[in-house]
């Protein structure tokens, strides 16, 4: 009879672990820290991160003023997997090296771990960069489970 209490007990639990995996999931903010929905699927069962699709907006300073870029940013297991950046310059010499910047940075950090991404130049930008590193930060605490 013991044996029997103890495969009805485990399989309660695994029941129950069943249901609640199925609540996790992430939020896409719109850089301001605001959610602006949710496009994860799943959750990551090892690591910090929380599988998904994020966004966030890192401002920085050139010699031709404030600036910014956009970064869209997927994780399966910890893992980059996509990576868009959109340049949000005005100043044309900005722009120039935004656009080099999102061009190359996916060669960078695809495949790399979202903890260890460590961007200080991309194609010959390197205060692009600054603006990427703090919208990876934004997605870090996004994404933390």
């Amino acid at each position: 009879m013991s044996a029997m209490r103890t495969a009805v007990a485990l399989a309660g639990l695994s029941f129950t672990a069943l249901a609640l995996g199925g609540c996790s999931g992430g939020a896409v903010a719109d850089g301001s820290g605001g959610a602006s929905g949710s496009s994860a699927s799943g959750g990551s069962a090892s690591g910090p991160f929380t599988d998904g699709t994020y966004t966030a907006r890192g401002d920085y300073t050139s010699p031709g003023g404030p600036s910014a870029v956009d970064v869209r940013l997927t994780l399966k297991g910890d893992t980059v997997t996509a990576i868009k950046v959109t340049p949000k310059a005005e100043n044309p010499t900005a722009q120039s090296y935004e656009g080099r910047f999102a061009s190359g940075v996916g060669a960078k950090v695809i495949g790399k771990k979202l903890s260890e991404l460590n961007v200080t130049k991309v194609s010959g930008s390197s205060l692009t960069s600054q603006g990427f590193d703090r919208a990876i930060e934004a997605i870090e605490k996004q994404a933390t489970k």
